[in-house]
């Protein structure tokens, strides 16, 4: 029932002016979705459950704030294993999420920068390759699922951080397949062939268990948080967090 009145809250919502139909769409969702049993810690709003929208992606999105899983793990690994939001720190936020920009903007003792090739939401545009920053510029660098759409993802790597402070600290996520090591073959060039190879039109690479050496190569020191698997099973449920995914965070280190 709560899916049928979601689509046609979605159907109605797209009849509006565009500068409506987000804002109308959540007001609806606030209310087709109201309960208790689930809650986003980026919104701190709490829902009867998170939506679905495709098969077989379970709590995948938030009905006010649109996190999805891997927004929700990050906010919370942020809240609970940093000092982000009590430091004074220059930030840097690769390829910036909105649900994560709005809130991380808001923070009075960040000063927030934000950069992709083309994104609107980006306050500067640059190559990740060529980053147009001083060395020792950014306290914190977050940097999450972008590495794989990278072609030459190793000078990314090196001018993370080489822009890094020494004692700075950075979160760089990608997508992994815990199973092998990476996984990229420059033959495959169409969108077709990367769709088949790597689950992604868009994506150049399937990273492996060798992430944290290839992040080593480019001067990090990487410790592999495992936190997800540190949280209550109730913890887990009731922030819809699915993934498995680690934690990695990187560290200066001496560079090579």
């Amino acid at each position: 029932m709560r899916y049928t009145l979601d689509r046609v809250a979605a159907g109605l919502a797209r009849m509006l002016p565009v500068r409506l139909r987000a804002p109308v769409l959540r007001r609806l969702r606030l209310a087709i979705w109201a309960g208790r049993r689930v809650e986003c810690p980026c919104c701190e709003r709490s829902f009867h459950a998170f939506l679905v929208p495709d098969p077989g992606r379970l709590n995948a999105v938030c009905p006010w704030c649109g996190s999805h899983v891997r927004h929700r793990v990050l906010w919370l690994f942020l809240r609970e294993r940093t000092d982000l939001f009590t430091r004074r720190a220059r930030l840097l936020h690769i390829a910036p999420e909105h649900v994560l920009q709005e809130r991380l903007r808001a923070r009075p003792n960040l000063e927030y920068v934000s950069a992709d090739l083309e994104s609107p939401l980006a306050t500067e545009h640059f190559d990740i390759t060529e980053i147009p920053h001083p060395d020792d510029s950014f306290d914190v660098i977050l940097c999450s699922h972008v590495l794989e759409h990278v072609p030459d993802d190793r000078p990314a790597m090196r001018e993370l951080h080489r822009v890094l402070a020494p004692d700075g600290w950075a979160i760089l996520q990608v997508p992994i397949d815990y199973s092998a090591d990476t996984v990229e073959d420059p033959a495959i060039t169409t969108p077709e062939e990367r769709e088949r190879a790597y689950g992604q039109a868009d994506h150049l690479r399937i990273y492996g268990n060798d992430f944290p050496q290839r992040l080593e190569e480019a001067g990090f020191e990487v410790t592999v948080d495992s936190y997800l698997l540190s949280l209550p099973p109730a913890t887990v449920e009731r922030y819809g967090l699915v993934s498995l995914e680690n934690m990695f965070v990187c560290r200066k280190g001496t560079g090579r």
